[in-house]
């Protein structure tokens, strides 16, 4: 026979850790103040020397090997790889950069993204210009003197 002592103590048993748990759940939430949160990396780690090696026509071997493996090769679109990367702690976004990369055929045609190298990027001066302009500062220099 059970005893009414053994049904409060298993009844407060159980409130009890239930109560606990409950708390203990709510902690993450909250969080406690001075505890530390590690950095988490996602994605493919891009920097503007990597990018700075990418030239048009290169293969996507070659374009592989400098960058690594795409995060994303999408099957509807063969000739895109995109290279996502994000660092964060806890909920909040230390640092985020989105790279995608385009092929026409096995060539690279073009970088889009928050690197680029020169030759992508629509707003840098084209060469043909720069050369053109130092070219004519120094007729001016010489016809000057």
């Amino acid at each position: 026979m059970i005893r009414p002592r053994h049904i409060l103590r298993v009844f407060l048993l159980t409130t009890l850790l239930t109560t606990c748990l409950t708390g203990l759940s709510a902690c993450g939430f909250v969080g406690f103040p001075g505890v530390y949160k590690i950095d988490i990396e996602q994605g493919n780690l891009v920097t503007q020397d990597m990018i700075e090696q990418l030239q048009p026509g290169m293969s996507r071997r070659q374009v592989r090997f400098i960058m690594g493996s795409p995060l994303v090769e999408d099957t509807f679109q063969p000739d895109r790889w995109d290279y996502p990367y994000v660092i964060r702690n806890g909920p909040d976004i230390i640092r985020e950069a989105q790279v995608r990369i385009f092929f026409e055929g096995d060539s690279l045609v073009n970088v889009t993204g928050d690197y680029l190298p020169d030759w992508a990027n629509p707003n840098a001066e084209p060469e043909d210009s720069a050369e053109s302009a130092e070219t004519e500062e120094a007729e001016e220099s010489q016809s000057s003197d």
